[in-house]
């Protein structure tokens, strides 16, 4: 009798609230929170119907260091807090530890809010947060002796330093700070997609699908795809040769190109888990291309960025999020909910409606701005509507996280 009760209480799901049990539920409901706040924020004040003060930086460096260093920073918080624990086997920050990490980052949104009139204070919490995170991720990594992880660390202290950038141009102690720092972070934040898109989209994919297949990596590849990057990034930020742009970007897009035709099956299509984040893998992939071929074409550069930020980091994050928060909590992948397919639609329609209507049509700039804004308003309302629950409640099968 005795055992019998202990089996039902092992699978009855336990009740409560379990928000700081593990990195990626504050982290990622945070995140899904601010994407919609900072955006509604932000087409308020494009219309000019806010008061906020922003001086010494431009509104459009303001919201875009918001979503770079505000809300994607979360989304690598929550995912790295959660998989750093998986690869050492080392507990993370949980429990009030967590809590005050997770304020950190709240508090800094806030202030940010109010424009730049308490960016001292925003800039002391945000660079906090950032140092924290560093430690909290650093520290398993260096205990397990996990020293390929490294490279991790070495780029959300890269992230870290970008964000100090901002302030020190903010400040005027460095000149065009906000340029390199936002630049800066697009380009990091891409390669960290790369380099964790390498390791686990295969991974989902291979056990997403109903067909049996296994996806076969090319070392050459990932190695060529590597350096192409990394001398994509020192031209971009430091030297900006502009002649060597397109041979790298379209170099990166061929050979990122090849390795993602080599982890297609038919099969993920069906799967909306799958299919987003190998749709926005493309995207990204994409954006190479059009970066490479923007100063021959005459494509503006912030439709550009507009494909990296939205249609990459964007739609990949999200992607990330849902199907992280499904395996973590101990849910069944394969039995996700419905309403993900119009989550994903509306962040796919986003994009289109940022970056290549425009370039159809500029003369209606200001409303497709205002369409895809709204479709990714819609996309993570929905993000909510089905995460909220499954963030903040304890995992089905009773098991710590």
């Amino acid at each position: 009798m005795a055992v019998v009760q202990i089996q039902m209480r092992q699978s009855s799901p336990a009740k409560g609230c379990a928000l700081f049990n593990l990195g990626f539920r504050p982290f990622f409901l945070g995140a899904g929170i601010f994407a919609i706040l900072s955006i509604v924020w932000w087409m308020l004040i494009y219309s000019a119907h806010s008061v906020v003060q922003i001086q010494s930086i431009t509104s459009a460096q303001w919201h875009a260091h918001e979503m770079l260093y505000g809300y994607s920073l979360a989304v690598v918080a929550g995912f790295l807090l959660t998989a750093v624990k998986n690869w050492t086997g080392i507990q993370t920050l949980h429990g009030k530890p967590l809590m005050g990490l997770f304020a950190l980052w709240v508090g800094a949104r806030v202030l940010f809010l109010f424009g730049t009139s308490l960016m001292l204070w925003a800039a002391i919490l945000d660079l906090l947060f950032g140092l924290v995170l560093i430690i909290s991720i650093g520290y398993p990594i260096i205990r397990a002796r996990q020293w390929p992880q490294l490279a991790v660390i070495v780029k959300v202290a890269l992230l870290w330093t970008g964000n100090a950038v901002f302030y020190l141009g903010y400040y005027g102690i460095l000149q065009d700070g906000m340029l390199y720092a936002i630049n800066g972070a697009v380009l990091l934040l891409i390669s960290l997609i790369l380099m964790i898109g390498r390791r686990v989209i295969p991974f989902f994919i291979e056990r997403g699908v109903q067909e049996k297949i296994k996806i076969t990596h090319h070392q050459w590849v990932d190695i060529s795809i590597l350096v192409t990057f990394l001398a994509l990034f020192v031209n971009e930020i430091f030297y900006r040769n502009p002649q060597l742009t397109p041979y790298l970007a379209c170099g990166l897009f061929l050979m990122n190109g090849y390795r993602l035709y080599h982890w297609h099956t038919s099969g993920l299509w069906r799967v909306p888990l799958l299919w987003s984040l190998y749709l926005s893998a493309w995207m990204i992939n994409v954006g190479f291309l059009v970066y490479g071929l923007q100063a021959l074409f005459s494509i503006p550069l912030v439709l550009v960025l507009h494909l990296f930020t939205i249609g990459g980091i964007g739609l990949m994050s999200v992607a990330m999020m849902a199907r992280v928060a499904l395996g973590h909590t101990g849910r069944d992948i394969r039995k996700s909910s419905s309403w993900l397919m119009l989550l994903f639609i509306a962040m796919t329609l986003s994009v289109l409606f940022r970056v290549f209507a425009p370039m159809l049509n500029m003369q209606l700039y200001t409303s497709w701005i205002f369409v895809s804004a709204v479709c990714w308003i819609v996309g993570f309302a929905v993000f909510l509507w089905i995460y909220t629950p499954i963030l903040w409640m304890p995992r089905v099968d009773g098991t710590p996280g």
